[in-house]
């Protein structure tokens, strides 16, 4: 069989996959963990930060050896560690008896490869012939959206059938995707990058004002996406009074399906859009979005909005990558991985800053004012504290508008775009 870069496209959708595998079906595990391994709270805390940690060190990394070790090498290798750490998910804890110390062995080394594939799979795309490269990458990381809303679904379905107490065989099952692409990308083409640009070095684009403009928006993109993506199935059994697994499917699963579905559109349609535009609509419908959560009295309707807002931070991520490759052509896969690298601190900041607003007003830390009491529909102090949290995070898709707003008064002046803005 010959393979072509239509077959490296469908192995890039196929990593986005595997993200979204190693990213969501841990949490889903986190019941299993504090009943047989006696795993707290705070355990998983800090399981979470240090998988976010891990791969903020592989995104730096990335940023200096990737695109000298060559793509194929590096997104084999990432695949590998995936399918490792996935079936070790399982394995390590019960099989091999290490508990929680196997739960962290796995989750550094999903983080690892999740981390390469976040950095490596955005320029595999980018370097393919053809000119629709929004379109593209947006297609891409829609393929992230639909692997989250299958991870849950599926995985539910599989506890329904097979009972909460196989789900180690339920990680093995997952890890088959990631065993797949390693032999897949083994025989795609690959195109470098850099193959004909003069790519700049990744202390150079910190010395260019127009990257942190792009650096800056793959914060608030990584932050407004986060910020509600995190905290939507809390949100939902708050609003509505339901079960978790309803809360689930209602709240992250419909977050993540709408998500999808605008990527999807901006895949097949986004050449015929402006992207600075379409960005500064998502982050109006994203504020919207946040707004109708946080202040409607009707709890379904604040659940719409939390769904909505799925759909108005779908492009932001996606979008803000290919406008920085289109405006700055120069950055290479050092550009892709310090992007990488600033959605990920967004991706942390986001639902970091609405926890933190959380708790602050449920143990009276922040005070506040009467008259947004009055507004905000919640008739318990956690429910306020969390709806306060949201509306903080407003904050992120404000400062994505500005942005915007810069990054067009910069685009009016031809300096910014003349040569002197290239590598040396």
């Amino acid at each position: 069989m010959t393979f072509n870069y239509k077959h490296t496209k469908y192995a890039s959708y196929l990593g986005c996959i595997t993200q979204a595998i190693i990213v969501n079906l841990p949490p889903l595990l986190f019941v299993v963990f504090q009943r047989e391994f006696q795993v707290t709270l705070e355990q998983l805390g800090l399981m979470i930060s240090l998988n976010f940690g891990t791969q903020i060190l592989v995104d730096f990394l990335a940023a200096k050896f990737a695109g000298k070790l060559g793509y194929r090498r590096c997104v084999v290798a990432a695949h590998i560690l995936c399918a490792i750490g996935t079936i070790g998910l399982g394995v390590f804890p019960s099989v091999l008896g290490l508990g929680y110390t196997g739960i962290l062995l796995a989750t550094v080394i999903n983080a690892i490869g999740g981390g390469l594939i976040e950095v490596l799979i955005s320029p595999i795309i980018e370097a393919l012939p053809g000119d629709e490269k929004a379109s593209a990458m947006s297609i891409l990381h829609a393929f992230y959206c639909w692997g989250q809303v299958a991870v849950v679904l599926l995985s539910t379905l599989y506890f329904s059938l097979a009972g909460i107490q196989s789900w180690a065989f339920l990680t093995s099952l997952w890890a088959l995707i990631p065993l797949f692409n390693i032999w897949f990308f083994t025989r795609v083409p690959l195109q470098e990058l850099e193959e004909g640009v003069e790519a700049a070095p990744p202390g150079h684009l910190f010395r260019v004002k127009i990257f942190w403009i792009f650096f800056l928006l793959m914060v608030c993109s990584g932050a407004a996406e986060q910020a509600m993506a995190q905290w939507a199935s809390l949100f939902a059994e708050l609003g509505l009074n339901i079960s978790k697994s309803w809360g689930d499917l209602l709240g992250p699963c419909a977050f993540a399906a709408l998500m999808g579905i605008a990527r999807s559109i901006y895949g097949i349609w986004g050449s015929r859009m402006n992207l600075t535009r379409a960005l500064a609509f998502s982050g109006i419908s994203c504020l919207a979005s946040y707004l109708v959560a946080v202040f409607s009295p009707i709890p379904l309707i604040s659940l719409i909005g939390c769904a909505v807002c799925g759909f108005s931070v779908g492009i932001m991520w996606p979008g803000t990558i290919s406008l920085s490759a289109k405006r700055y052509p120069w950055g290479g896969t050092a550009m892709f991985a310090i992007l990488a690298l600033a959605g990920d601190l967004g991706c942390s900041a986001g639902p970091g800053l609405v926890g933190l607003v959380s708790n602050a007003v449920q143990d009276g830390f922040l005070p506040v004012l009467d008259g947004l009491k009055a507004l905000i529909p919640a008739t318990e102090t956690t429910e306020l504290g969390l709806k306060l949290g949201l509306l903080a995070a407003i904050l992120f898709p404000l400062i994505l508008l500005l942005l915007l707003g810069c990054l067009a008064v910069s685009f009016r002046d031809k300096k910014a775009l003349a040569p002197s803005s290239k590598p040396e």
